[in-house]
C-alpha cells in the first residue's frame, strides 16, 4: 500500500524559502512520476509541480515558474519541493502525490496515492 509522507512546512515571511520534502514507501518509487498540489483556504486544489521518473522532466505552474523546484531521488525514495522568493499566495497545504504511471501529468485525476499534506504559510 502507497504509503507519502511530507514535512517542511512552517511559517516563512514573504521573499523567504522554505524546502519541502515527502518520503514514498509501499510502491516502487522509480515507476512512477510524482507532483506536488497545494490548496489554499476556500480554494480549489491546484497542481505546483510535477517530476519524471528519472527526474529530468518537469513541469511547473505558471505561478511558480521560476520561483519552485521540484527534485527526486530515486535511491531514498524522496521528492522535494524548493520553494523560493515565497509570496503571500503561496499559503496553503501542500500535498505530495504518486502518479498512476510515468507519465508527467498535471491532472490531479492522474494521481491516485496522496500524502496527508503540510501546511505552508507566508507571512508579510
Amino acid at each position: 500500500q502507497a504509503r507519502l509522507v511530507e514535512s517542511g512546512g512552517g511559517l516563512v515571511q514573504a521573499g523567504g524559502s522554505l524546502r519541502l520534502s515527502c518520503a514514498a514507501s509501499g510502491f516502487t518509487f522509480s515507476n512512477r512520476a510524482m507532483g506536488w498540489f497545494r490548496q489554499a483556504p476556500g480554494k480549489e486544489l491546484e497542481f505546483v509541480a510535477s517530476i519524471s521518473i528519472g527526474g529530468r522532466g518537469t513541469r511547473y505552474a505558471d505561478s511558480v515558474m521560476g520561483r519552485f523546484t521540484i527534485s527526486r531521488d530515486n535511491a531514498k525514495n524522496t521528492v522535494d519541493l524548493q520553494m523560493n522568493g515565497l509570496k503571500l499566495e503561496d499559503t496553503a497545504t501542500y500535498y505530495c502525490a504518486a502518479d498512476r504511471d510515468s507519465l508527467i501529468s498535471a491532472d490531479p485525476s492522474e494521481f491516485p496515492d496522496w500524502g496527508q499534506g503540510t501546511q505552508v504559510a507566508v507571512s508579510s
